[in-house]
């Protein structure tokens, strides 16, 4: 049960990656994507901007990100 939970959440996972690149790379070929509900590179932008205003905290979260997605693709 477990088993099948961990595969549909990184499957899941999957998809949410897949349509954000999706997101980014048409909206830095076409700029503003109508069917796009949200600004996709100024929210990430941001959020880089805001963790590298953190400082050590910022550098702590971008290795727990990166640490937290990396950790599902060894197999």
């Amino acid at each position: 049960m477990l088993d099948k939970i961990k595969s549909l959440l990184a499957s899941l996972t999957d998809v949410a990656l897949t349509f954000l690149l999706l997101g980014i790379v048409l909206q830095v070929v076409f700029g503003a994507v109508p069917f796009f509900p949200a600004d996709v590179v100024g929210n990430l932008v941001a959020l880089i901007g805001s963790l590298g205003d953190a400082g050590v905290v910022g550098l702590i979260a971008i290795g727990v990100i990166y640490w937290l997605s990396s950790r599902g693709n060894k197999k």
